[in-house]
Formats: C-alpha cells, sequence, structure tokens
C-alpha cells in the first residue's frame, strides 16, 4: 500500500462513520417524534420538522448536513408525484383541466399579487424583491397536502381533487417563476441557463416525449417484466422509470417531479399498477420523511429570535391571505362554504418550491441572504401550523354536524357487544339482522343521518359517526368486540385505513365489504378474516335461477356453479399475486371456452 492511499482510505472510513452516526441520530429523532405527535394527533409532519430543528446546526448541532440532505430528500417528492400519477389516468386528467387550468391559474396570480403587495408593504423592499419573494409564498406544499389527502382516501373526493390540481399547476408554474425571476435579475447573465422561452419550449416537448416513451417504451417493458414475474425486478423496473423521467427534466432545468408525474400517468392504466405503487411507497415514505427533518435542519432559529414578532405575523398573515384567497376562489367555482374553508386551510401553508425560488432570488441579487432565511423561516413556520388549522377544521365540522344532526347519539353510549357493523345501508342491514338472529349483540354505526333517522322507524338503534376512525371505535368498544364488519356503501376502505384498525384491534376478526375485483386485489396481503365483493353472491344466485328456467337439471346448476366459483377462486389469488387482471383469463367462461361436459368440478 502506497503512502497516498492510506489518507485517502482513513478519510473515506471517516465519512462512512460520520455518515452511520448522522443517520442514527437524525433516524432516532424522528422516530421518537413521529412516534409522539402522532400520539397526540399532530400528526408526522410536525414530528419531523421538529427532530430537524432540534437535531440541526442552529438546535443542538448534532448534524449539519441539512441542505445537502434537502437535495437527496427531494427525490421523495418526485416519487410521491409518480405515485399520484399512477391513480390518474388520462381521461380522469382531462377531467379536470377546468380546476388545473383555471383555479390553478387564478389561485396562483391573485395570491402571489396579493402576498407580493403584503411583503411590499411590511419591509420597504423593492417592487422587484417583493416580487420574488410574494409570488413563490403563494405555493403550498406538495410534499404536506397529498400524503394526508391520500392516506385520509380524500383524494378521490371533491375537495382532494380540487386541491391536486391546484397543486399540480403550481408545480407547472416553477417554470414561468424562475423565468420572472431571471427577467428581474440584477447578475450577470448565466450562460449555461436557457432563457425562459426556451423553457417553455422545453417543458412542452418533454411532456410529449414522455407520454410516447409511456406508450412505445414504458408500457411494453412492464409486460417483459411482469412475464418474469420477479418482484426485485418490478422494484428496479419502477425505481428505473422515476429516475429516468426526472433525469430528462433535471437535464433541461425543469421541474424533476413533473416529469414523474407524467410517467405515472402514462402507467395509470397499467394491470401493473398496484404492484409499482406497493414497490415504490416505502422509498417515497422514507424519502418523504427525511425532506421535512432536512427542512426542520434548515430553520434559521437566529433569524427568528432577531425578529420573533415579525417572523410570527408574517407567518399569520401567509396563512390568512392564503385561506382568504382560496376560500373567495373556491366558491367562485361553486363549492359550497365548508369545503371552501376546508381547502383554503389545507393549501394556506408556504411550500417546499419556495426555498428553490428564494435560493434563485439570492442568486440574481434580488434579495439578501438574511431575507431569504428569514422567509424560509416563515415557510417553515407555516407549514408546522398545518395540522393544527386541520384539528381546527374537524372542529368546525363537528360543530357544523352537531347542529345539522341534532339528537344523533355517538357510539360512546353504546353497550358492550360482541360485534360492531359500521355502515348501515342495504348490506350492512343484512349482515346485522344475521348476528342478531342468534342473539349475538351488535352495535351499528352510520354516518348519515337520513339512513339513520329511517332506521329507527324499524326499532334499529344506530349510532351516528365516522366508523373508520380509531378513536371511535374505541369509544364503541372494538377493543372488547370479537368482530368488526366494515359494510359501507359505495365507500372502498384502502390499506391505509385498515391497517391501523387491525394494528389497533387484533383480537377482533375484521371483515370488510369489497366494491369490486379490482378493490379486493387492493386488500390482498392485510390479515382480514373475510372480504366480499357486494354483489358476487346474488349475481350467482340470478345465474342458478337463470339456469334452471332454461331447462338444465339441479345436479347440473350445482356443477356450474361450483366450476366458476373455482376458476374466479383461481383467477383472484394469481391476479393479486401479479396486479394484473388480465392474469388467466384462458380461464374465463366464454363461447368459444364453455364447460366441457367431462370436465370433473
Amino acid at each position: 500500500m502506497g503512502p497516498a492511499t492510506a489518507p485517502v482510505e482513513q478519510v473515506a472510513v471517516e465519512a462512512t462513520a460520520l455518515v452511520l452516526r448522522d443517520g442514527v441520530i437524525l433516524l432516532g429523532a424522528a422516530m421518537l417524534f413521529v412516534t409522539l405527535f402522532r400520539r397526540f394527533g399532530l400528526g408526522a409532519v410536525l414530528g419531523y420538522l421538529v427532530a430537524g430543528a432540534l437535531v440541526g446546526p442552529d438546535g443542538l448541532g448534532l448534524v449539519n448536513a441539512g441542505e445537502a440532505m434537502l437535495h437527496i430528500a427531494d427525490f421523495g417528492i418526485v416519487l410521491l408525484l409518480f405515485l399520484v400519477g399512477l391513480e390518474l389516468n388520462p381521461s380522469r386528467l382531462w377531467r379536470l383541466k377546468q380546476d388545473i387550468f383555471g383555479f390553478g391559474l387564478l389561485q396562483v396570480v391573485v395570491t402571489g399579487l396579493a402576498l407580493t403587495g403584503l411583503v411590499y408593504v411590511a419591509t420597504g423592499f423593492t417592487l422587484a424583491a417583493s416580487l420574488a419573494i410574494g409570488l413563490p409564498l403563494a405555493l403550498s406544499s406538495t410534499a404536506q397536502v397529498l400524503p394526508s389527502l391520500r392516506s385520509s382516501g380524500d383524494i378521490h373526493g371533491p375537495t382532494g381533487e380540487r386541491a391536486f390540481s391546484i397543486l399540480l399547476f403550481q408545480d407547472l408554474s416553477i417554470v414561468p417563476l424562475i423565468t420572472i425571476i431571471a427577467a428581474l435579475s440584477r447578475a450577470p447573465a448565466d450562460p449555461s441557463t436557457p432563457p425562459g422561452w426556451l423553457l417553455g419550449i422545453y417543458t412542452v416537448a418533454a411532456i410529449v416525449g414522455l407520454v410516447l416513451a409511456g406508450r412505445f417504451i414504458i408500457n411494453p417493458l412492464f409486460r417483459i417484466v411482469g412475464r418474469v414475474s420477479e418482484r426485485e425486478l418490478f422494484v428496479v423496473a419502477g425505481l428505473f422509470t422515476v429516475l429516468a423521467s426526472a433525469a430528462v427534466m433535471e437535464a433541461l432545468h425543469l421541474s424533476t417531479a413533473l416529469g414523474a408525474f407524467v410517467a405515472g400517468v402514462m402507467l395509470a392504466d397499467s394491470p401493473y399498477r398496484h404492484e409499482l405503487e406497493a414497490d415504490i411507497e416505502p422509498f417515497r415514505s422514507i424519502l418523504l420523511g427525511l425532506f421535512f427533518v432536512a427542512v426542520g435542519m434548515m430553520l434559521d432559529i437566529g433569524a427568528i429570535a432577531s425578529r420573533p414578532g415579525f417572523v410570527i405575523g408574517m407567518a399569520l398573515a401567509l396563512i390568512a391571505v392564503k385561506a382568504a384567497v382560496l376560500f373567495a376562489l373556491a366558491r367562485m367555482f361553486g363549492m359550497d362554504n365548508r369545503r371552501a374553508v376546508k381547502l383554503g386551510l389545507l393549501l394556506s401553508q408556504g411550500g417546499e418550491f419556495g426555498f428553490v425560488l428564494f435560493a434563485a432570488a439570492q442568486s440574481a441579487m434580488l434579495i439578501a441572504t438574511e431575507a431569504a432565511s428569514l422567509f424560509g423561516a416563515i415557510v417553515t413556520i407555516s407549514m408546522a401550523s398545518t395540522p393544527f388549522l386541520m384539528k381546527f377544521n374537524d372542529w368546525m365540522d363537528r360543530r357544523a354536524g352537531g347542529r345539522e344532526d341534532a339528537g344523533l347519539e355517538g357510539p360512546e353510549a353504546s353497550p358492550e357487544a360482541g360485534a360492531i357493523v359500521i355502515g348501515y345501508g342495504r348490506f350492512g342491514q343484512t349482515v346485522a339482522q344475521m348476528l342478531m338472529a342468534k342473539g349475538i349483540g351488535v352495535t351499528l354505526i352510520d354516518s348519515r343521518p337520513e339512513q339513520i333517522e329511517a332506521s329507527g322507524a324499524f326499532g334499529m338503534k344506530v349510532y351516528y359517526g365516522d366508523g373508520t376512525r380509531l378513536d371511535l371505535l374505541r369509544s364503541a368498544g372494538a377493543a372488547e368486540a370479537r368482530a368488526l364488519l366494515f359494510c359501507h356503501d359505495g365507500i372502498r376502505l384502502g390499506k391505509a385505513r385498515l391497517e391501523p384498525i387491525l394494528e389497533a384491534f387484533p383480537q377482533a376478526a375484521v371483515f370488510v365489504r369489497a366494491f369490486d375485483r379490482r378493490h379486493l386485489m387492493d386488500l390482498d396481503g392485510l390479515d382480514l378474516s373475510g372480504a366480499y365483493r357486494e354483489v358476487f353472491e346474488s349475481a350467482i344466485l340470478m345465474g342458478r335461477e337463470a339456469l334452471g328456467q332454461l331447462g338444465l337439471p339441479e345436479e347440473e346448476v350445482a356443477r356450474v356453479e361450483r366450476a366458476y366459483r373455482d376458476r374466479d377462486r383461481e383467477r383472484l389469488e394469481e391476479q393479486s399475486k401479479s396486479g394484473d387482471l388480465h392474469t388467466l383469463k384462458e380461464r374465463m367462461f366464454r363461447p368459444d371456452n364453455p364447460l366441457d361436459d367431462a370436465d370433473p368440478v
């Protein structure tokens, strides 16, 4: 070993030890504070922010690489947008075009100008500097809002779709915002940066290119991977797709998250969508957590300490202005008051792209380093406020519900029962009555006042509430119940809702009404006692009756039923493994593939 080699190896060993030490500190702090904040219902994001602020350079000074970590953890946002794209096929995206390019555009322009005026009046900065700060403040936190909407299942609801549409347009608006900052720049032009008009052409060309790549390269690639049936290969192919789309956009100086989103949309109709979601989700969760830890580490506590009144006052003003503008626009687009308030509070925080744009404004010599730190702290505080604002919104919902649903009793008043039926519609009524036929005590829960009132006319006591909430289930006696039966009408309970319930009440057998075959595939892997398609048995019964009326003997009708059930069960098991609805389609009965008389059943 030469003399020059030893110092290099020593540096490598020291760097590895430093990474391991920092990793242990960061993950330990994140685990502690996320557990603590979740315990008090404040959400994981606030826990990550506090953990980062505590161990960061302005806290205990245990870890100092906040900015470097932020660049790495930015990939969590890229993965998040890819997963969101997987849930939006092109036809649904086209349906949202008015919200994206109408509501989204108005939100960015009106909020950006309002906040520019606020900054101009409050700070005395020049108009150019005020624009460079006010326009980025109009953007909200995709990394904070979308995981919340996805975990609650609200992303497919009216408020969730509007929020997503606005966030998507905000991501698209980064290119014009960078162009505006470049046009206002006092610094010498960077010859390596393309002009704004060229960036616009790059954006359109990149999106068209990714769409074509998705149709002619990515989808065929996944068909090949699907035939190999190696789970590890799906992980590699999924990460390759995300990285390749992000790398193309990065090379063109465009939004990497936008590239990943387009790639996700191109795979939204793929039979391998569910497999991709399952493989990418763990990476997304870890990197997004690290992203918020890094944001907390970069919180400039010195800037806050030097001007605490200004920072807190501007953070409150930021939230108030954005919420007010969003409320007004939501009402203009036909949303009712409650949903408009929720949307305003949900998107009232500053966003992670604000840090990027503040850095660009600083490089353009529009704002000083101190101003970038000050407004970075304001954005971070506004992000930390979101869990509290959502709790306030829930409180308002409960108050509004209390007035609307006066006299409805919650399940905390219910007697101890062996089973809890959640959802007392046409499905839940049959399940509950069969249990009651054998004298089993049943607590009934539903969230629809009209259904509760109608059930009361038949002598049924139904309690009011959202039966997927852990606190409500505990108050209903779920910790002692032997069975929990989720019988909702028209609601697809996903893994994100059911996993905490299975963990909290391990003694109870959990049964779920599934909306359709795809819903059953989504539930595969959960430790459920049963999941049942809502129209499966009634369809089989009609088929039996039709065969009988067409003259088939009873024993042949029974043979057909057994054959259909066996083939359907076999197909469903293999489809759940592959994530592909076309798996074993040759086992379906068709005009050219009837049940042979000699087939054993």
